[in-house]
């Protein structure tokens, strides 16, 4: 047998470097308990807790139950400002941290997409269980939208009746340039557990500069992020994106309504453009496009948060009339990118 050269030995070396850093998945464990809403949070079928908020109409009695799911990085906190208004109107909201977010079990860990749908396939389940009264409601902000879309169009999607996505993650990897596929590929076989943040970028998620510096300040807010859960959410990205074809087709009976802004500068034009168009025919009643001209990312959270929590409560209400703020009139000519208006189904 002949010798094998240095290139060779080098290349082999690199490879099985490449192999034992592979990135690092936090997925959950074998089931061990029976799924319950206890005292100190949503106790899963593998044991963990994850810590969730709630808030209540006064009196207790809500027409409408809402499951709120949060971003990237972020945690329940993000819907406190949004729940104290619905609960106003009479609508009950829960929150819950996913896995690896805010003070759940894995801090920074990437779960699995899977992990994230079952838990909320589970925790609305329960939910009805508790209010088996009033009709549920799922809520996604960004990656929580995402999470929402993917267990709709998998097996045995949670039982709702209608779903709220607020600046859905759908930047998938055809939209992204090559060059930032490439380094998310090698990034995640080289160095999965580095961490990045996004200081530099010059993005800006939210023009609420308050809120954005108390997020600087609430050490459960993840800062900086590992290559391998940015890698996590592209795939999550991907697989929703490939999903929205049959969000909402005729055997999903959950009505949508699906709201973006115009300066985000998170998630693209172009993804959501794509998203869009992919979308199953629906009259109004069953989906509802919003878009608004001064909304950026954190669209709940902007100051005209309350903004769009009026336009939740309206369209949880009424589905049939167009929303009061009239984001989903021109929402066609907002979203409009080169070849023309988006084409919204």
């Amino acid at each position: 047998m002949k010798r094998m050269n240095k290139r060779g030995i080098a290349i082999v070396a690199l490879l099985a470097f490449i192999t034992a850093c592979a990135p690092l998945v936090r997925a959950p464990g074998e089931a061990i308990k029976d799924p319950a809403l206890t005292d100190k949070g949503f106790l899963t079928a593998d044991g963990e807790i994850l810590p969730y908020k709630n808030w209540t109409p006064d009196g207790g009695k809500a027409k409408a139950t809402l499951i709120a799911l949060h971003g990237f990085n972020d945690y329940s906190n993000f819907f406190t400002e949004p729940g104290a208004y619905l609960a106003k109107q009479g609508i009950r909201s829960y929150a819950y941290d996913q896995r690896g977010f805010g003070a759940a079990p894995g801090h920074g860990l990437w779960p699995g997409t899977k992990a994230f749908s079952d838990d909320l396939k589970m925790f609305t389940t329960l939910i009805r269980k508790r209010h088996p009264e009033a009709p549920v409601y799922l809520l996604g902000e960004s990656m929580g939208g995402a999470v929402i879309m993917n267990a709709a169009t998998g097996e045995n999607p949670p039982h709702a009746d209608g779903v709220i996505l607020a600046a859905p993650a759908v930047w998938g990897r055809i939209t992204m340039p090559w060059y930032q596929r490439l380094g998310l590929w090698i990034g995640v076989r080289l160095m999965p557990g580095v961490t990045m943040t996004g200081e530099g970028l010059n993005i800006m998620p939210s023009d609420n500069r308050e809120m954005l510096l108390a997020l600087g300040r609430d050490p459960l807010v993840i800062k900086a992020t590992r290559v391998d859960a940015m890698y996590g959410l592209t795939n999550l990205m991907d697989q929703a994106l490939e999903n929205s074809s049959r969000f909402g087709a005729p055997a999903l009976i959950m009505p949508a309504l699906i709201m973006y802004g115009q300066k985000d500068e998170i998630i693209p034009k172009k993804p959501t453009r794509i998203m869009l168009r992919r979308l199953p025919q629906a009259p109004p009643k069953r989906r509802r496009i919003a878009v608004y001209e001064n909304g950026y990312h954190m669209l709940l959270r902007d100051l005209q948060g309350e903004t769009l929590w009026r336009d939740i409560a309206h369209w949880i209400a009424d589905k049939e009339t167009p929303l009061p703020s009239g984001a989903d009139v021109e929402a066609e000519t907002r979203l409009a990118g080169k070849n023309g208006p988006a084409k919204i189904k």
